[in-house]
C-alpha cells in the first residue's frame, strides 16, 4: 500500500454531512465536471434537502469526498433517476460520488462504497446509478464493474453527445444494519 494511501486510509472519517460542510462540497462536485455534472446552489440545496443518504469522507487535512442518494419517489428533474424510477421497483439511487483530486486512488471512493453498503443493506434491494460513457469516464466505470455494478442500459442525450452507462447491484445479503451513525441524518439540520 502506498504511503499516501495508507496514511489517508488509517485517519479516515466517514460521517453525516452538516450544512458547514456543504459550501466546499459543492466547490469539489463543481472542480469534478464533466464527471459529475455541476449544480448551482440552489440545485445542490433541492437535492441535499430530499437526500436519504448523505455522507462524507474525511480526515486531518479535511473534506476527501461525499456521497448523495436517494430513494424512489421524488420530482427529481434527473433524467437518470427518472430511468431508474420508470422501471420501478425499490432501489437507492446513489446521485453522486465525488473524491478529491489529491485523495483519488487512496480508497476513499471504496471507503464511501463500505459505508453506503452497511446504510442500504436491508433497506433496498439495489444500488442504482450511472457513470458517463461520454464524456468518457475509464476510471470510474472500472471502478464500478470491480465493485460489481452491472450494466442495465445506456442513455443517451444532446443528439448522441453525451451517454451514461446506468448500472446497478444488488446491496450486501447482511440483514444487520449498522452505520458508523445512528441515522444517515444525525447531526443534519433538515432532519
Amino acid at each position: 500500500m502506498p504511503v499516501l494511501e495508507s496514511a489517508l486510509i488509517n485517519e479516515l472519517v466517514v460521517r453525516d454531512a452538516t450544512a458547514a460542510d456543504h459550501a466546499a462540497l459543492l466547490a469539489m462536485n463543481n472542480g469534478a465536471t464533466p464527471h459529475v455534472n455541476a449544480l448551482s446552489a440552489d440545485a445542490f440545496a433541492w437535492i441535499v434537502s430530499r437526500a436519504d443518504y448523505f455522507r462524507v469522507a474525511e480526515n486531518g487535512t479535511g473534506l476527501l469526498g461525499f456521497v448523495i442518494a436517494l430513494k424512489p419517489g421524488h420530482d427529481y428533474w434527473s433524467l437518470n433517476y427518472q430511468w431508474f424510477s420508470q422501471r420501478g421497483g425499490e432501489f437507492l439511487y446513489l446521485d453522486r460520488i465525488v473524491v478529491a483530486d489529491r485523495a483519488r486512488g487512496a480508497g476513499v471512493g471504496r471507503a464511501l462504497y463500505d459505508d453506503i453498503d452497511r446504510f442500504a443493506s436491508g433497506r433496498w434491494p439495489r444500488i442504482s446509478l450511472e457513470v458517463n460513457l461520454l464524456p468518457p469516464n475509464p476510471g470510474s466505470l472500472a471502478f464500478h464493474e470491480r465493485l460489481g455494478f452491472r450494466r442495465v442500459g445506456v442513455r443517451e442525450e444532446e443528439n448522441g453527445t453525451k451517454a451514461v452507462a446506468l448500472m446497478e447491484r444488488s446491496t450486501p445479503a447482511s440483514t444487520s444494519i449498522s452505520s458508523p451513525a445512528s441515522s444517515p441524518r444525525t447531526g443534519d439540520p433538515r432532519s
